[in-house]
Parts: C-alpha cells; structure tokens; sequence
C-alpha cells in the first residue's frame, strides 16, 4: 500500500482510545478521549520518573555500601 489508498476509502486514521474513524491531522475523536490519553501519558511519565529515581538512589546505595578496597 506504501501511502496509497483503496478507491472508495476515505484516507482516515483511528482514534488511539477508543478506535473510531477521525480525520487524518487528528489523534483522538472527542474532548473526552483526549482527556484519557492526557491522563495515560502523565501517567507513563510519573512511572518513568519514579523508575528512574529508583534506579539512581539504587546506584547511590551500591556506591554507599559497597566494601571499599
């Protein structure tokens, strides 16, 4: 298909929440789903952040109570 499109099929995309046909230059379909996938990206950031916080104190706490040679 490369780009192409089948005669008869409008060029569309779907909504990434809830899958309904939206135009193309859109992501979701409603004010609603655009709220839910705001939320899941805020979501998947604070995750982000925590896991890596995590990771560094973890790293720091290694460093700290390694056996030093």
């Amino acid at each position: 298909m490369n780009g192409d499109f089948m005669p008869g099929i409008i060029p569309h995309r779907h909504c990434v929440i809830c899958g309904k046909a939206v135009e193309p230059e859109v992501i979701t379909c409603s004010d609603e789903c655009q709220d839910k996938l705001e939320k899941e990206r805020k979501k998947q950031r604070n995750f982000m952040f925590f896991m890596m916080a995590g990771f560094l104190i973890l790293i720091i706490l290694l460093f700290v109570f390694s056996p030093s040679r």
